[in-house]
Parts: structure tokens; C-alpha cells; sequence
């Protein structure tokens, strides 16, 4: 099964200093059909502004994914962690037993775009951490964040996850991931999905697909 979820058909908050599309249900975007994909439970495209952010706010038993595609986003949490996290880095977190966190823009950042994704965990109530590694994304699929056993960047305590990135030349073919539940999304640019069997589908900045059930395209 394919299902195109386009840009502007997606859940939108405006907040003040903030702009952010969901792709599942969220907040006060409650969708009861939109709650989860498989594992995934939350995929994030956020646009903040220097000066602002989300402060303050708790996390529990959600494995946290964060891919920052410009500026820089500043963390700091409730045990003593903070960093930055910049363009070529991922930072996941996995919130356990419970955690607070703030993540900000300071002014000297620019405008700072970052893809986050909640994953359930394997087992609640872990003691929190954190992982973290650069990214040499490639032109073929590259493990960003994994806890399927893949050499990524960065872990997750979820084996049946893995976040993939791939910088696509024009004209070259990649094979989606041959899983049961495969939400792909094009962060930049555009591509066409060729299914196995069907008719192509176009894809802009910030579409996305999900593909359920064996199968490759």
C-alpha cells in the first residue's frame, strides 16, 4: 500500500518564533487515524527563529531523533546534558523513565531548520540517554540512527527502527528499504517514486509516502 502525504496537506503549527508541519497526529492536531506509522510516532519539520524555541518540556518513553538541516539548535536538559547540534550532526535521546528538556535558537544562529522523529522504545521506564555522531551522508542510503544494528551514526533503543538519508543525484535510482512499514520523506529538492506496480509519483520538497507491507519501489 502507498499513501502520498503532500507538504501543504499536512498538520501546521504557528507559534510565536516557530513554524512546524506534522506528518502524524499532534497536539491540538488530533487525528485518532494519524497516530502512529509502525513505530514512528511523531515526524517534525520545524523552522525556528533566532531568539526562540521550545523550552522547557518533558519526554518519557520515546526514543527522540534530531537532524538539523541548517543553523544550529541548542539542547539542554534537566540532568546537566546541553550541546549544540549543527548541520552533519544527529543527536537521539531516549527519554525513558522521563526527562526535561529545552531546545533553542540563540540569536547568533540564524534561522534553524531540524526534522525530529519519536520512536516507541523496546522497554519503558530506561534510565534516559543520549547518542550522538556525524553524518557523511552519501548517494546511497546512509544509517543516520539505528537500533537495528546497522553502523549509524547514532543508536536508538528501538531494534526495529533505523533512519536512513541519502543525497540523490539527478538521474540516479535508489531501492527503498524492503520493510513492512517505510515512511520515506524528501527533506530538499524533489523525486519520483516508481512502485513495482502502479504509476510514478511525483515528489516535492516535503512530501512524503508511506509504504506499508513488503515491497520494493
Amino acid at each position: 500500500m502507498i499513501e502520498v502525504r503532500r507538504a501543504a496537506d499536512r498538520f501546521r503549527t504557528v507559534a510565536d518564533g516557530r513554524d512546524t508541519r506534522h506528518s502524524l497526529s499532534f497536539g491540538p492536531h488530533y487525528d485518532p487515524a494519524n497516530l502512529r506509522f509502525g513505530l514512528l510516532a511523531c515526524h517534525n519539520d520545524d523552522l525556528v527563529q533566532p531568539g526562540h524555541g521550545y523550552p522547557d518540556h518533558p519526554h518519557s518513553n520515546l526514543e527522540i531523533v534530531t537532524w538539523v538541516l541548517s543553523g544550529t539548535l541548542h539542547h539542554a536538559d534537566s540532568r546537566g546534558h546541553s550541546g549544540d547540534i549543527t548541520p552533519g550532526l544527529v543527536q537521539t535521546m531516549s527519554a525513558g523513565s522521563g526527562v526535561v528538556h529545552a531546545e533553542t535558537v540563540d540569536h547568533a544562529s540564524g534561522p534553524t531548520r531540524f526534522i525530529q522523529a519519536w520512536v516507541l522504545p523496546d522497554e519503558p521506564g530506561t534510565e534516559p540517554g543520549y547518542s550522538s555522531g556525524t553524518i557523511a551522508v552519501a548517494e546511497e542510503w546512509t544509517p543516520v540512527a539505528s537500533g537495528a544494528g546497522h553502523d549509524a551514526a547514532a543508536r536508538i533503543g528501538a531494534s526495529g527502527a533505523t533512519f536512513w538519508a541519502a543525497t540523490v543525484p539527478v538521474g540516479s535510482v535508489l531501492t527503498v528499504p524492503d520493510r513492512p512499514f517505510a515512511h520515506l520523506f524528501v527533506a530538499e529538492g524533489s523525486a519520483d517514486l516508481t512502485p513495482a506496480q502502479g504509476e510514478v509519483v511525483h515528489l516535492g520538497a516535503s512530501d512524503g509516502v508511506r509504504l506499508r507491507g513488503r515491497g520494493r519501489c
